[in-house]
């Protein structure tokens, strides 16, 4: 690695600014430097004014996603030694509104999520709770798919969001997969219906964006699929 990086960070003040910015700073590199450590020495030692997130620093929370040469990243869990240059371009994620610098509005993203009722609903008429056994095929079909962060990073890499702002995005129809596919849940019709709508299941157009950025490795594209077959045969009467 080099001695040092050339860094270009997005800058955009709304209370100030007219329009957004790039400023450019050499931050010097040491062993297991992470992106957050880049961004974090900016404003400790550079300029004091640089506003971004984040929280856990163990890739848990999703509050640190920026776009980073091109690609949705956890600063966090990004070595500097990964990216194999010493130019790097910092900016906020795409297809979210800008507070300022690097930090974005998820406002957009977490309206998409509660609109699918992101939460478990127990069957009232069971007086004993149904059992999924962890080892069980039930249990495997939504297995890989459970360790979702909601860091934003798979809305701010499609491009179907970017042309639709009614999409609700791979991250919600990837949660109403896990709770639809669950036998245990109450409202799965109601789920169903949810997402079989145009700005649901079928505004994806399956090019997998979301995910190659995914920093879980969900795929959430399969979760949309399987989501478009349980609408077809919801709608002739072979699934409930």
């Amino acid at each position: 690695m080099p001695d040092s990086l050339h860094v270009k960070v997005f800058r955009f003040n709304p209370d100030r600014d007219v329009e957004p910015r790039f400023d450019n700073f050499e931050v010097p590199v040491f062993d297991n430097m992470a992106l957050l450590d880049v961004v974090m020495h900016i404003q400790n030692c550079l300029d004091r004014s640089l506003s971004f997130r984040f929280s856990c620093r163990i890739g848990m929370c999703g509050s640190c996603a920026m776009y980073v040469n091109g690609r949705a990243r956890l600063v966090c869990r990004t070595q500097v030694s990964s990216l194999r240059t010493q130019d790097i371009t910092i900016m906020p994620l795409p297809n979210f509104p800008i507070i300022r610098d690097l930090v974005v509005d998820m406002a957009p993203f977490f309206e998409k999520w509660k609109k699918i009722k992101p939460y478990y609903v127990s069957n009232k008429e069971i007086s004993e709770p149904v059992v999924v056994r962890p080892g069980s095929g039930e249990r495997e079909i939504i297995d890989d798919m459970l360790d979702c962060i909601t860091c934003g990073c798979c809305y701010s890499a499609c491009s179907m969001v970017a042309t639709n702002s009614e999409y609700l995005g791979p991250a919600a129809l990837n949660r109403a997969y896990t709770l639809i596919a669950d036998k245990r849940d109450a409202i799965r019709v109601e789920r169903l219906k949810t997402v079989d709508r145009s700005y649901g299941v079928w505004r994806c157009h399956t090019q997998f964006n979301c995910a190659e950025v995914c920093p879980k490795n969900i795929v959430p594209t399969r979760s949309i699929q399987n989501l478009k077959r349980r609408c077809v045969l919801h709608k002739f009467g072979i699934v409930k």
